[in-house]
């Protein structure tokens, strides 16, 4: 296929300069009052929200808000998990003419601290009494935080009895107050070097991205179709969701707990999800770990079925597969395939994978069991989705083609640069970052690589920033090898290293979960990190992945020594931002002494 420097998908779907996110919700009461639109837990059973009930509990907490002394284009922040209670606070600052400021629930105290004052947010809602006293203890350094309302402490339904004097005309005021062109919320980079910028997203940015990707997804977010929410809403990829589901509208429950989403799976029975590939990767993983646990057979089952599903999948783009393939597929479909889409809840037909790519292996066999993952790109500064693909112009190992009304370029030096009204206008008061993401022509610089054949398919090559120059002047895209690497069902996190080296090495840390597991199979007496760092047979698994790896590249670009780490990178530990990519700098700094000892 012929490279391009430029695509443009045709728009479908404008947005008009007078309309903004509320219209959402009281079109939806109007038109489908008994409509369900979200499924909410309460004591431990699902509860259906119908239209009619949200616009009423969206106009009485924004009723509230306003009382409090909200005004327009006030700034609020909100910290919590993925729950029902996150969905309705962000409509109702919108009605109340404000603007949001998501908080993951797992920044630590000095990415609070600035974001808050960053933002110049008036007050909080947070989820329980350990976000309360970690805002509470930085109150000293925010001296235009007013309020502090904690969800767990009932202080939503305090706000709604407190508004019960702000008339309907008051807020129609504020909604009045309102258009495309207003700020919306601030989302926060991630941050893998130095402090977050806060990226203003307008309702017109939301409206666009929202209305086009349903366009082009229509067959995913079909009006009988029901999602279940367990990507942090704190991130723009699940928001966009959360906008989306409801206009469509879609049924959307949230899950917020890890530990139960195979549960919330169950009982939802989504029919497509969104998700980044590590989940994927831990389904597979797990499903094959424990097949082979179980018993040798069940293993070499699971192998097969495995290898099946991904002939099968390749052999759709080569124009069918055979009798012989046909049948070994449906043979398997009965033993294996069946089991893992319920693992799902046994409905789901879709998935939307983003944040990373998922690669060749696991995008062919999850279509060969009949669960299509359409991968797509995007950032925070291009409200989630460039690219995607679609049901009807799907093209694997490539994140699709742009939205509709969106632009990709591919500069000289093969940066992906987008262009198009889903793509932010401004940082917040950071007309330094501004000027050097965004040109004269409204051309975003993503610090992405990337490659466009003939016919608009994008396909993410590496990070521009992320880019290794060997000692020989050879440049290097770790994240080829990474995820090819990662894939593997013992490795948790791969880091590519050799910046100025003379060759290329490899961090690793192990999975877990995983590792027992392994231990078992092969015989071992340790099951931890520690015990099994220095293991031969471990070792020889890990190289294994690490050949994998160096497939998809040069011999100057493989990596030729490895070592394992006994520690986890996690956000936690300050390793990972909150949407799981690597922070290298703060890697590189933390394992100096094991990235020089790779060169010893």
């Amino acid at each position: 296929m012929t490279a391009v420097r430029e695509y443009s998908s045709p728009l479908l779907v404008p947005t008009e300069e007078h309309e903004n996110l509320t219209s959402i919700v009281l079109d939806n009461a109007a038109r489908q009052p008994a409509r369900v639109v979200y499924r909410r837990q309460v004591d431990g059973a699902w509860v259906d929200v119908t239209a009619s009930q949200f616009r009423d509990e969206v106009l009485a907490l924004a009723k509230g808000l306003a009382a409090a002394g909200i005004g327009v284009g006030d700034r609020v922040g909100l910290m919590a998990r993925t729950r029902y209670e996150w969905s309705l606070v962000d409509f109702a600052v919108w009605f109340a003419g404000a603007v949001v400021v998501p908080i993951y629930e797992t920044s630590s105290a000095e990415q609070v601290e600035w974001m808050v004052k960053d933002s110049g947010a008036v007050a909080c809602v947070v989820e329980n009494g350990t976000h309360a006293a970690l805002v509470g203890s930085l109150r000293a350094g925010l001296p235009g935080l007013r309020d502090v309302w904690t969800i767990d402490d009932g202080d939503l339904d305090g706000l709604v009895t407190g508004g019960a004097g702000v008339s309907d005309d008051d807020l129609g005021t504020r909604r009045d107050a309102l258009t495309a062109s207003t700020v919306a919320t601030l989302i926060y980079t991630s941050g893998t070097t130095g402090r977050p910028k806060g990226c203003e997203l307008t309702h017109g940015n939301f409206l666009f991205e929202a209305r086009n990707a349903i366009a082009v997804l229509h067959e995913v977010l079909a009006e009988d179709g029901e999602t279940l929410l367990f990507l942090p809403l704190a991130h723009v990829f699940a928001r966009i969701i959360e906008i989306a589901c409801l206009m469509r509208p879609v049924a959307l429950a949230h899950s917020a707990d890890v530990t139960t989403l195979l549960a919330d799976l169950a009982a939802v029975r989504p029919t497509f999800i969104l998700a980044v590939p590590r989940v994927f990767e831990k389904v597979f993983n797990s499903a094959s770990q424990r097949a082979h646990s179980e018993s040798g057979a069940k293993g070499k089952i699971f192998d097969a079925a495995a290898q099946t599903a991904i002939a099968y999948s390749k052999a759709l783009d080569a124009g069918g597969a055979g009798v012989g393939l046909r049948a070994k597929h449906a043979l398997f479909d009965r033993l294996v395939y069946s089991k893992l889409r319920a693992v799902f809840g046994g409905r789901l037909d879709y998935a939307i994978s983003g944040g990373a790519p998922l690669g060749d292996r696991l995008s062919h066999f999850y279509r060969g069991i009949g669960l299509i993952v359409f991968e797509g790109y995007g950032l925070t500064e291009t409200t989630a989705a460039a690219c995607v693909n679609a049901p009807s112009a799907i093209r694997l190992n490539t994140v699709g083609r742009p939205l509709p009304g969106v632009s990709i370029r591919i500069a000289e030096d093969n940066e992906i640069l987008v262009m198009g009204p889903n793509v932010l206008e401004r940082y917040w008061q950071n007309e330094t970052a501004t000027r050097e993401a965004l040109d004269a022509q409204s051309w975003f610089s993503t610090g992405d690589l990337g490659e466009l054949d003939g016919d608009g398919y994008l396909r993410i090559t590496g990070r521009k920033k992320e880019l290794i120059v060997t000692a020989t002047g050879k440049n290097v895209a770790p994240s080829v090898i990474e995820d090819r690497v990662r894939a593997h069902p013992l490795v948790s996190q791969c880091v590519v290293v050799g910046d100025g080296q003379p060759y290329v090495a490899a961090l690793i840390t192990l999975d877990a979960e995983a590792l027992p597991g392994w231990a078992k199979q092969h015989g071992k007496s340790g099951t931890t990190p520690e015990q099994l760092v220095d293991d031969p047979d471990l070792q020889s698994a890990i190289q294994q992945a690490i050949d994998e790896g160096n497939k998809a590249v040069s011999k100057a670009e493989s990596v030729r020594r490895f070592r394992v780490l006994t520690v986890e990178m996690s956000e936690q530990s300050g390793h990972l931002t909150p949407k799981q990519s690597l922070k290298r700098p703060v890697i590189m700094k933390d394992f100096a002494a094991e990235v020089d000892a790779l060169y010893s």
